[in-house]
This record gives C-alpha cells, structure tokens and sequence, in this order.
C-alpha cells in the first residue's frame, strides 16, 4: 500500500492511498459518500499510530472504489475525490512527525570520496526542524545567505509505525511501518573547516555550523509516498538513483550501508522516544556534489531527482529565494 499527504487547498491536508492506476484516493473527501471512511484517521501520524486496524480500514475504502461502476468513480474522479497523480499536489508524507533524525557517514563508498573521513564506530546523525520539510514537486528554496553551495543527498528513508524506546536490534523492524524517500539538501559552505582544524573542541564547532548548512527552510525535501513495510521484502536491497537535471550523480545499493535499520533503530531509541510518523533518513551514497572534482553544485532552475527502488522519486526544483 502506497500512503500520501496532499495539500487540497482550503480543505488543508489530507490522507490519500495510491490506487492500481496511479490516482489518489483522498479518505477524507470520500467520507461524504461512503461510511466506512470515517473509520480511516485524518492525518497520517494517527493513521499510522492505528497500525493494523487503520491500513485496513484503508484497504476497505480502496477495494471498494476500485468495485465501482465507472460511471460512479468517474463522479469521484469529478468532484475530487480521486485524483489524477500529476495533478496532485503533495506535502511531506509525515508533515508533523515529532523527530526527524537524519544519519550521515553510513555508506562505504561516501565515505571513500569524502577523503579522510573514517568509518565510525556507531551510526552519527543529527535532528532537523519542521520547516526543512517540503513535498514531491515542492521547491527547494536556495537560500539568500548561502546560495552557492546547495548540495543534493539522496537517501532511503524509513517511518515508524509505533513508540520506539530503548529496544533490541532483533525487536527493530516491528517498530517500522514503511519506507519513503528523502533528498538532505546541504549548503556546504562551512564543511571545509571540518577537515582542517586539529583541536578537539574546533572540530566540535566546526562539525555544528555544517550540520546548521542542513536546517535550512525546505532543505528536507520527503515523499511522495510511504510504502508499507510488507511491500518492502528487504531495504538493505535496494537501488538508489538520484540524478541532476537528467544526469546520473549518485547510483548505488542499500546493500553498502555501513549500519543497517535494526542497528540504527536500537542505538538511537537508547536516548530517543520516537513516535509514530517519525521520519529517519538513512544515509547517502557516493556521488555527492562536494565529493566531485571539480564539485558540482545546485542552482536555481535545477531539477533534482530520488529515485529508490519499490518506492517511488521525489522531484524537487531549486529557485532563488
């Protein structure tokens, strides 16, 4: 099942699931013609905080919209209540997910094209802010202080189904409700003086103004949809692509993550109580902007693309600010 938040306007955010032909299906909007809708929760947090019983409730409404003469969907088509995906306009999947924790230096080949960095001896990651969250389709803003810099991050992303504390790697996966996409933009300006100061407490400062070019409004761009966990057989397995105005920059396998999901899942939940709807990024390949030689780096007008294997691609242009 492929699960979306899309913005309607006046009607504000809705759940949507993805049909068979690539519509969407908004479950709130189909409550005013069918009863069993009033059964699916109205934002995606509680609907994935409703575990089985929410997705099935979903699985209700789609089987029975797909049954329907064609005269009837085409009246759903008419007034809404599906719509087409090229005319839906998508927010981040989890727009108010209580932690957004991004992981970094987690595959091999990343951390070969980033010269001198070592491979650490647990997952490191960093929280982002709410505002860093923007749909598929939505602009990534280049921001007026940092402008020139703008790096792209492709990387599968994983959302919790439940409340997650301090549990075994073999427990992991059952806090898991399915997977989505991210794209961590990064202005790189202050990433150089990470592999130039010597002192411990310099590097300290510097390695905290970096993770600050990562918070930026809009530099988090999510979506656009969540896979359930049971359409996934295996993420460690799957291929990730991510291209810049049509060219190849990043390729590669989840199969070169450092640390994996369990592993990640059972470190951080040693100090965080995560909740469901919340949003972990997993790490990028190689073929980073500021890896490159000479780097490449995003302007507006460009087109960045994410594409994950059994998941889907987010799309997102950069404009000026």
């Amino acid at each position: 099942m492929k699960l979306a938040t899309i913005n309607r306007g006046a009607n504000g955010a809705r759940v949507a699931v993805v049909t068979a032909d690539n519509e969407l299906l908004d479950l709130v909007a189909l409550r005013t013609t069918l009863l069993a809708a009033n059964g699916v929760p109205e934002d995606m947090r509680s609907l994935l905080a409703a575990g089985d019983k929410g997705l099935a409730a979903v699985q209700t409404c789609l089987d029975h919209v797909l049954d329907l003469p064609a005269d009837e969907q085409l009246k759903l088509r008419n007034s809404g209540v599906l719509q087409a995906w090229d005319d839906a306009s998508f927010l981040s999947p989890v727009t108010d997910p209580t932690i957004i924790l991004s992981i970094g230096m987690n595959y091999r080949a990343h951390l070969e094209e980033m010269e001198g960095t070592p491979v650490p001896p647990r997952p490191t990651g960093f929280t982002m802010t709410h505002p860093a969250l923007t749909g598929h389709r939505g602009n990534i803003i280049a921001p007026l202080q940092c402008p020139d810099m703008i790096d792209y991050e492709g990387e599968m992303t994983f959302v919790f189904g439940k409340s997650c504390h301090n549990v075994s790697e073999d427990d992991a996966m059952d806090y898991v409700a399915g997977y989505t996409i991210a794209n961590d933009i990064s202005a790189r300006d202050w990433v150089g003086p990470i592999f130039t100061v010597s002192k411990p407490f310099e590097m300290v400062a510097a390695w905290d103004h970096n993770i600050l070019g990562k918070q930026l409004p809009t530099f988090c761009p999510c979506g656009p949809v969540i896979v359930t966990k049971d359409e996934i057989p295996d993420p460690h397995n799957l291929q990730l692509v991510v291209t810049l105005n049509g060219e190849v920059m990043q390729s590669s396998s989840t199969d070169d993550l450092i640390f994996n999901l369990p592993q990640i899942i059972s470190h951080y939940s040693k100090f965080y109580r995560f909740s469901p709807g919340d949003i972990v990024t997993t790490g990028s390949p190689p073929g980073v902007g500021v890896g490159r030689k000479p780097p490449v780096f995003m302007k507006p007008g460009d087109v960045v693309e994410v594409e994950v294997e059994g998941i889907g691609k987010l799309t997102n242009t950069i404009v000026a600010a």
